[in-house]
């Protein structure tokens, strides 16, 4: 394989954290693969490297690795976290390996690197940071906000900014939640819980009966 100028239409792309976590590897591993042109890839204008999802699958095959929860048919509940602070991050993921939740977690240093990947995980869940250096959490949740398929994606925003703070920064799309800081691992936890208790009860749930209709006098 090799780098590529630009990308193929025909193929899906991913961040280098994505592609990290699909192949249970650390980022510099993945860098490595891609200079070694294990993986193909192409850089966006803004130096953002893209790898293809389709060389993952192969090298996947070629190295007989077993795939990640991420292509585990909808059993977990599909999480994506957005923080730049590598502390906070370490804690999420702390955090998350500790808890008994069928959550498929993935969490990325910034904005820009969400917007890229949120089309290929499709997250049904998005924690974000709000201030972030370059792109941040509200930019971010106002462009996302332009795509109808958003809309199903549940949002919660990790702020240490007033309301008053939030609206002078534009405000946030209806319906996110606004988490304060310091972050209440225990809420957040049962927000999962709730989520997957939903799904698993959506699933369960038999088909409604059409309702009876009558025509109009």
């Amino acid at each position: 394989m090799s780098h590529k100028a630009t990308p193929d239409s025909s193929d899906e792309y991913c961040g280098t954290s994505y592609a990290a976590k699909l192949l249970n590897l650390s980022v510099g591993s993945v860098q490595t693969l891609v200079e070694k042109n294990e993986l193909s890839a192409w850089k966006t204008q803004g130096g953002h490297r893209r790898i293809s999802i389709q060389s993952i699958y192969d090298y996947q095959a070629r190295a007989a690795l077993s795939p990640s929860n991420h292509f585990n048919d909808g059993k977990y509940l599909r999480v994506m976290v957005v923080e730049d602070d590598p502390a906070t991050r370490a804690m999420y993921q702390s955090h998350f390996d500790s808890w008994d939740l069928s959550i498929d977690p993935t969490i990325t240093s910034s904005a820009i690197e969400a917007l890229l990947d949120i089309p290929v995980l499709k997250p049904q869940v998005l924690l974000t940071d709000l201030r972030m250096p370059g792109i941040d959490g509200v930019e971010m949740l106002r462009q996302l906000n332009k795509h109808p398929q958003f809309a199903q994606v549940a949002v919660i925003a990790v702020t240490g900014l007033s309301p008053e703070d939030i609206e002078a920064y534009g405000g946030l799309p209806e319906g996110t939640h606004v988490l304060r800081k310091p972050v209440d691992m225990g809420w957040l936890r049962g927000y999962f819980q709730a989520m997957l208790s939903i799904r698993m009860g959506s699933k369960r749930r038999p088909a409604a009966a059409p309702a009876a209709t009558t025509d109009a006098a």
